[in-house]
């Protein structure tokens, strides 16, 4: 990739171009389109095959008047002293066979001026209505397909859970469970919690209303005391220190796995999206620059097809009629009329 590839690129678009110029100008696209027709460099200008052909035309129709009108007699009405003449006679006339010859003649001369005329016409037509298709000959530039980076998604506490050891998940667990337990029988609220602050408001004598208006004294044996109640606090407060820094332990050591493995995914990431965008970068880069040298060489192809049909309809339209002989005599008849 980079600058080699552009080269690449650039060389295969310049030498498809020169291969489209020389097709261009090597091919006889006027011989193609020529067909059967007597154009060429000398001979009847168009102006001329034109008048030609009316002349044809116009020496056609009086032969024609003369052959149409022709009958087999005459009628005439005699009343009194006058004649009258019904049916006028008009009979063969005596050259008709060579009015029917010249006739012909005359037509198939118009014939073949108005073929060459009309050929010539289309041949301009033709060149006109060619369609200039450069990326038929060079393909236009096709883009090296972009990369697409899925980034790998953040891990959650589950994965970090996993990265445990079976014995330090199961430390774990049993360090939870005592942590949890003494914590609930010890902390504000639990059972111990309580009797040790209602201790110091126990009473050691109560009176008991058994009768209306009698009391009953009813003692109160306490079992306890607040040195015992004290001691046991430390000691199980001591137990439950010691879960707990384990159970904070693991908690911390989840937490900095994950936070570690989140941190390297991130860098993972970046790097990768960088390394993809340059990819990408140099493959819009190289693919800009084949499309900037093919609409160079389309421009350039464009031009040169534009110059070589105005050459060519410059050329048929300088064309004339070469005169086949056997048309020859009928059209000098009518030229020397031209001059």
């Amino acid at each position: 990739m980079g600058l080699n590839y552009i080269s690449v690129i650039k060389n295969y678009f310049l030498n498809k171009f020169e291969t489209f110029c020389n097709k261009l100008s090597n091919k006889s696209k006027l011989k193609e389109i020529m067909g059967k027709n007597s154009l060429s460099s000398k001979g009847l200008s168009l102006s001329q095959a034109q008048s030609i052909s009316n002349l044809c035309n116009q020496r056609s129709r009086e032969i024609n008047s003369k052959l149409t009108t022709v009958n087999n007699f005459s009628r005439d009405l005699k009343i009194g002293e006058e004649t009258y003449v019904e049916t006028v006679g008009i009979p063969m006339p005596s050259n008709v066979v060579e009015l029917l010859l010249e006739k012909a003649e005359l037509h198939s001369t118009q014939a073949f001026l108005m073929e060459n005329i009309k050929a010539k016409d289309d041949l301009i037509k033709s060149i006109q209505r060619e369609v200039f298709d450069y990326d038929s000959e060079v393909p236009y530039p096709q883009r090296e397909k972009l990369e697409i980076f899925r980034e790998e998604s953040h891990k959650d506490e589950s994965w970090a859970w996993d990265q445990l050891t079976n014995s330090e998940y199961n430390e774990y667990l049993e360090a939870e469970a005592f942590a949890s337990h003494i914590g609930q029988f010890i902390h504000k609220g639990g059972v111990l919690d309580k009797l040790r602050n209602e201790l110091p408001t126990i009473k050691t004598l109560e009176w008991m209303e058994v009768e209306e208006g009698k009391k009953t004294p009813m003692k109160v044996n306490i079992h306890h005391n607040s040195g015992e109640l004290l001691t046991l606090h430390e000691e199980l407060a001591a137990h439950h220190r010691k879960y707990e820094q384990r159970v904070n332990y693991f908690k911390a050591k989840i937490k900095n796995l994950l936070t570690s493995k989140n941190s390297e995914i991130s860098r993972s990431n970046a790097e990768k999206q960088n390394e993809i965008n340059s990819k990408n970068k140099e493959i819009m880069e190289a693919y800009e620059k084949a499309c900037n040298v093919w609409e160079g060489n389309n421009s350039k192809a464009v031009h040169e097809f534009e110059e070589n049909r105005q050459k060519r309809i410059s050329e048929v339209a300088g064309m004339r009629i070469d005169v086949d002989g056997r048309f020859q005599k009928t059209i000098d008849t009518f030229l020397s009329s031209l001059d």
